[in-house]
Parts: C-alpha cells; structure tokens; sequence
C-alpha cells in the first residue's frame, strides 16, 4: 500500500500539524488520499490527551493545548523527534493492539542502532529503558483510521519536563538518547522512515 512520506525540516507548530492531519483523515475517508508517514518537530509545546488531569501541571504559567489523543499531558520540543501518520485499518488489519505493538517494535528497533536496550511495558504505552521513559504514544481512531503517532527523545532539553507530571509519572522518569549515549547517529530521519515503513507494511 502507498504511503505519503512527509519530512518537515523546520519546527511545524502543534495547531498547524493537527490541522494537517484532520485534513488527511477525512480525505482518506472520502479515498481521495494515501496514508502519511510525516517526521518533523514541535517547538516546545505541551499538549493534554483526553486522560488529562489538571492536578499535573506544576507550571501554571504555561499554556496547555488540548487534543483528542489518547494519553495525558506531555511535552514535545526541539530535538525530539515526531513520527505522526494517517493509516487506513479498513484496508489493513483492524486491529489496534497490532499498530501499537509495530509502533513499539519500531522504536526498540531504531533505539537499537544506538545500542540503547528499549522495552515496552502492558501497564504503561511506551518505550522505556532503565526504568525511564524515552518515547511516547499517543493515538486516535476514527471510522477505523488510525492517527497522531508517537514521539522519541533524542537530545531535546528534558528539563522543560520538570513544569508537568508527563504520562502521569515522576517527571524525573523521562530519558532521552543523548542522555543515555552522549552521542548521536547520522541519518536518524532516513532509518526511521525506513524501520517504520518496513512495520507498518505488516499489518
């Protein structure tokens, strides 16, 4: 199946991306458009889920958006990468569960090029190592279209974590690749389109 691949360079602000991405949902609903794979970053943005409690904001000088993804209240920003996608389960297997595990497969997947020993856990969606959180998944499902996607710390300031309680955990529970390596790998953009399309092309 064709998939759009979409790579933003320059940092693409929330509202404009979900903007971007209810679009494609309903033109993939209507058949006029193929799936998307779009990697890009937020400059730094926090964003509520439909599980968002307010008792997690520790910062009430920051500005909360809210959104209609699953999960709580979390933190995007530079040097954090966002891998979201627009795919059409009606023409593929409707089966949630699956996408999220080929999700979590690919992060563990890509980690390891880093020599970074991820793992998911059942009780709490997402990819950890040590104990600490490194990559986010946030989804919605609409008429069997899958959408949002999910996010990996690479080298973005984590300290920025300090003003929430993101995913509902200790904010001092969150890692990031150069936080666990101090160095980085070249072509990150071309191995995760490559890890994510070989997966998703599976289901």
């Amino acid at each position: 199946m064709s998939i759009e691949i979409k790579v933003s360079k320059r940092p693409i602000s929330y509202i404009k991306a979900m903007k971007y991405l209810n679009k494609r949902v309903e033109e993939i609903k209507e058949n006029n458009n193929r799936e998307l794979l779009w990697l890009l970053e937020h400059p730094t943005t926090y964003t509520a889920g439909i599980r968002f409690n307010k008792n997690e904001v520790l910062d009430d000088k920051i500005r909360i958006i809210k959104t209609n993804r699953g999960g709580k209240i979390t933190l995007h920003n530079p040097g954090q990468k966002i891998i979201y996608f627009v795919l059409n389960l009606n023409k593929r297997k409707k089966d949630v569960r699956k996408l999220i595990i080929i999700i979590e497969k690919s992060i563990i997947e890509l980690l390891k090029l880093y020599k970074i020993k991820a793992y998911s856990d059942k009780k709490n969606i997402g990819i950890w190592v040590n104990n600490k959180k490194i990559a986010a998944i946030g989804l919605r499902i609409s008429k069997w279209i899958a959408y949002h996607g999910c996010s990996i710390n690479i080298n973005n300031n984590l300290n920025q974590y300090f003003k929430i309680i993101p995913c509902g955990l200790n904010n001092q529970n969150i890692t990031s690749v150069y936080n666990e390596k101090k160095k980085l790998i070249k072509r990150i953009d071309e191995e995760i389109i490559r890890i994510f399309i070989k997966n998703i092309n599976k289901i």
